[in-house]
């Protein structure tokens, strides 16, 4: 067993581990804690199979922001145990349910069948000038460009009408009147007032 397999299944090992964690974890602040180990051991086994692309922009997006927002709204919210708990048990049947789906349909589109070493060899490795970034950007913005500029309108659409839905019927907030500023009169605004105080009398 070489250097880079013993890296491998380190990396693996506490990939499984950190998910299991999060899982199981009571305290909704170390689960996130645990998802962001979880995220920092896939972009090592990104980094072993030369996407470093991927494995940066998992640490900067997802744990250098998603998460950081994560654990920001979780202290925020001060959700209390015991509603959590109730809320768990609540639909915990339900939930189960779905694992099993999800494990089931996991287990065939990731199977040994579809992904193993008989039907894809094993990566081969590149030279020092090999760029993964320049072959991504060729694929996305060549072969994928109309998706790619799709999933872009898409979110755009999205963030406004998310911004839309915040602020629609919205009394308390506050609107500017640009004509209104800029017709004002010093006589509507500016009031003089008198400071001069009466003379002391002399005792």
């Amino acid at each position: 067993m070489g250097f880079e397999q013993i890296i491998f299944y380190i990396f693996s090992f506490w990939f499984v581990v950190s998910s299991l964690a999060m899982i199981f974890s009571r305290n909704a602040a170390k689960a996130v804690l645990f998802l962001v180990l979880a995220f920092f051991s896939a972009a090592s086994i990104w980094i072993l199979l030369e996407a470093e692309f991927l494995a940066i922009i998992l640490i900067l997006v997802y744990v250098g922001a998603v998460m950081v927002l994560f654990l920001f709204v979780i202290k925020m919210l001060n959700i209390d145990k015991s509603t959590i708990k109730a809320r768990f048990t609540g639909y915990l049947p339900l939930r189960l349910i779905v694992a099993i789906i999800i494990i089931i349909e996991m287990s065939l589109v990731l199977g040994s069948n579809q992904f193993g070493l008989d039907v894809f060899s094993v990566p081969e490795r590149h030279s020092e000038d090999y760029s993964n970034i320049t072959v991504l950007a060729m694929q996305i913005y060549t072969t994928y460009v109309y998706p790619f500029e799709l999933a872009a309108v898409l979110l755009l659409i999205a963030i406004i009408a998310a911004i839309t839905l915040v602020h629609r019927n919205d009394t308390s907030r506050k609107k500017q009147s640009i004509s209104e500023q800029v017709n004002v009169q010093a006589k509507d605004r500016v009031r003089l007032v008198s400071i001069i105080l009466p003379d002391k009398k002399e005792k």
